[in-house]
């Protein structure tokens, strides 16, 4: 799966709803029921970061509710890439980019949408075939007028902004052209999950899969 290939499959994910679950699990129990929720809200397309011990079981667990798109998060090494696609994985977010891990997600097949915050990043990963990229952190960066300005000479790619995106400020990105959805952790609060509010979790999700872009 070359680079070209995978931002293709990337913003096959993006397109499916304005916002895509930015997923922190603490406890992999809870996994499938918040993925239930979040897909009968309207938002299909699911990312596990990998920053917990209890992520993988959680991604393996969310791969298993019907509609979901469940992905890995904060990919970071080749290890990284490997133990998520073996976990039921079926794309790749990660913070910034490396050659190794572009590789190790060629490699393994698996969509990656990398992450860039300049304008040097961005045409680095342009160079490469992909054009749809993560822009993170999206608020310390510079926010959507940031993100705008270096849209306006590199058209070409497309952008999930993360980072410090919230209900506040998420219609400032959804209306820029080079935005094709944001990654946001508010509609699946730590509260709601601990407390297994799930209806509330969907309604949150019906509220973000609503946003216009």
């Amino acid at each position: 799966m070359t680079p070209a290939d995978q931002s293709r499959h990337a913003a096959d994910i993006c397109a499916r709803a304005p916002v895509v679950p930015v997923l922190v699990i603490e406890d992999s129990a809870t996994a499938a029921d918040l993925a239930r929720a979040l897909v009968a809200g309207g938002l299909p397309a699911l990312e596990v970061t990998l920053r917990t011990p209890a992520a993988l079981d959680a991604i393996r667990a969310m791969a298993e509710v019907p509609g979901g798109i469940v992905g890995a998060g904060t990919l970071l090494s080749p290890e990284d890439v490997k133990a998520a696609k073996a976990a039921g994985a079926t794309f790749g977010v990660s913070p910034g980019a490396t050659d190794r891990l572009v590789q190790a997600c060629i490699d393994e097949d698996l969509p990656l949408l990398p992450g860039a915050a300049t304008a040097t990043e961005v045409m680095a990963l342009l160079e490469k075939g992909y054009t749809v990229q993560k822009f993170f952190p999206a608020e310390a960066s510079g926010g959507a007028k940031a993100l705008a300005a270096i849209g306006a000479p590199i058209p070409q790619v497309r952008f999930c902004p993360t980072g410090g995106v919230s209900p506040n400020n998420v219609g400032d990105y959804l209306s820029l052209s080079n935005v094709i959805c944001v990654g946001g952790s508010w509609v699946a609060p730590k509260k709601m999950v601990a407390s297994g509010d799930w209806a509330g979790i969907e309604a949150l999700a019906r509220e973000a899969a609503k946003l216009s872009r």
